[in-house]
């Protein structure tokens, strides 16, 4: 009894520390989703560097890294194939943001990467995307290489066991990262940033590399 006890209160300290993390975070990026400025661009880089290389295995088997689409945006965001609603709800998101934009799109490369290795296979992405944009890719890796793409974004992920579950959940980092063709972050979005708000942010740092 002593010992579930004790379980219980660390998993409830991890998830207090995840999210105070993920609140300072957000807090020194300036990430803001107001009307007014719906998805700004991020500040204070040179003190909290976030974005880099990555290796990585596409849905097709295919392997990836940050230059694997040279001249193109990156739309990178986070989660795994058994989220049951916060990865769905925001892949369908940037599918509608991406539409919106029409042909001004070709410029931009959706990437959703698992925080799931040991389940996410690129079998099991490659049925999943399908459910999405065309475009996107799914990315996984191996432990180690997940762990450093992880770092490299500042993604938080931790493990959530429930009883009568027979799955395990994770509780994870949702942004949306866009990248630019330089390789540095030109946005970064909340997971609840409008549809309109991320096409017209998406065409508005397309047409200052145009």
């Amino acid at each position: 009894m002593k010992n579930s006890i004790s379980l219980k209160v660390i998993g409830i300290l991890v998830a207090a520390l995840s999210a105070i993390a993920l609140a300072a975070l957000v807090y020194w990026h300036q990430i803001d989703n107001t009307n007014s400025n719906p998805a700004p661009k991020i500040g204070f880089l040179p003190v909290i560097d976030i974005g880099g290389p990555f290796a990585l295995t596409d849905h097709n088997g295919s392997k990836i890294t940050e230059n694997s689409f040279p001249g193109k945006f990156l739309l990178i965001t986070f989660g795994y194939t058994f989220c049951p609603d916060v990865c769905p709800t925001g892949l369908a998101r940037i599918t509608a943001a991406l539409n919106r934009l029409g042909k001004t799109a070709d410029l931009v490369q959706p990437l959703f990467i698992s925080v799931d290795p040991d389940r996410d296979t690129p079998e099991a992405l490659a049925t999943y995307v399908t459910h999405f944009h065309p475009k996107m890719r799914g990315l996984t890796g191996n432990k180690d290489e997940i762990d450093s793409v992880t770092k490299t974004y500042r993604v938080l992920r931790h493990v959530v066991t429930q009883d009568d579950a027979s799955e395990y959940l994770l509780n994870h980092t949702t942004f949306f990262y866009l990248v630019a063709p330089s390789g540095k972050i030109a946005r970064i979005f909340r997971h609840a940033t409008s549809v309109d708000a991320l096409a017209e942010a998406i065409s508005t740092e397309l047409a200052k590399e145009g």
